[in-house]
C-alpha cells in the first residue's frame, strides 16, 4: 500500500486596489511605513490567533477572526479575509471537524499572504 503525503497549494487573491489608494493618498515613504505596520499588525495578529487555537482558548475567536478579516481587507488580501470568515462560520455551527480543516487552509492563506515575497507591492509600485 503508497500511502500519498498531500500537500495543498492554495491560490491566494489579493486586490491591489487598497494599497495602491493608501500610496496615492499618502505618498510613498508615508505609504510604506503604514502599509508595513499594518502588515505587522496582520501577522501578530494571526499569529495570536493561532497560540489561541493551539490552547484552545477560543471564547474570543470569533471577535478576533472578525478583526483579522477587516485588517486583510483593508490591504487587499482577499483570500485571508474570505477564509477568515469561514473559519468564523466554522466555529459559530460548533463543527468541529470543519473548523479543523477551514483552520489549516487560513494558516495556508496567512503563510503565502504574509510571506517577505512583496510581489503585490512590486508588482503595483515598482
Amino acid at each position: 500500500m503508497n500511502v500519498v503525503a498531500l500537500r495543498p497549494k492554495e491560490c491566494v487573491r489579493q486586490d491591489a486596489e487598497p494599497i495602491a489608494a493608501i500610496y496615492r493618498n499618502l505618498g510613498t515613504a508615508s505609504a510604506e511605513q503604514v502599509v508595513t505596520r499594518e502588515l505587522g499588525e496582520l501577522a501578530l495578529t494571526m499569529a495570536g490567533l493561532a497560540q489561541q487555537v493551539r490552547t484552545h482558548q477560543i471564547q474570543d475567536l470569533s471577535r478576533q477572526l472578525r478583526q483579522l478579516q477587516r485588517m486583510a481587507e483593508a490591504l487587499g488580501l482577499v483570500s485571508l479575509g474570505l477564509v477568515a470568515a469561514d473559519v468564523r462560520t466554522c466555529l459559530e455551527r460548533a463543527d468541529v471537524t470543519a473548523f479543523s480543516a477551514v483552520w489549516s487552509r487560513l494558516l495556508r492563506i496567512a503563510e503565502r499572504s504574509l510571506a517577505p515575497d512583496k510581489s503585490l507591492l512590486d508588482q503595483t509600485f515598482s
